[in-house]
């Protein structure tokens, strides 16, 4: 079974999965962050057929929850009642790294989500 990532912005949403083996995290689409935003999220997930999903938990520098910490946690919530697994990844400036690694594209979103997800896939391995 697959696991999705995510990597939750007040603008956009970045949305990776994982293989089946929950090996390898892959981007695969950002969303626009607005109401149907967790409609969207649902429907990709279940494309996927995926039934967990990954979180970046934002934090600042000292650790402590910064300006998005909850607009995403009642996101998680939001997917948690419509049956999903949730669980948070600690992330730091994801989307820097994948725009340093990729350039800045309509993908970097997703990358960052990739990256999220594969801390928790490899994190979590064995």
């Amino acid at each position: 079974m697959r696991i999705l990532g995510i990597d939750y912005g007040t603008k956009r949403i970045g949305v990776a999965v994982s293989d089946e083996t929950r090996t390898i995290a892959v981007p695969v689409v950002v969303v626009k962050n607005s109401d149907l935003a967790v409609r969207e999220i649902v429907e990709i997930a279940r494309q996927h057929e995926a039934e967990e999903i990954v979180i970046g938990e934002s934090r600042d520098y000292k650790q402590q929850p910064n300006a998005i910490f909850e607009e995403a946690d009642e996101f998680k919530k939001a997917l948690e009642a419509e049956g999903f697994t949730v669980y948070l990844e600690l992330e730091f400036m994801t989307s820097v790294n994948a725009e340093r690694h990729q350039g800045k594209t309509a993908l970097t979103d997703a990358s960052a989500a990739a990256l999220i997800l594969q801390s928790y896939l490899d994190r979590t391995k064995g």
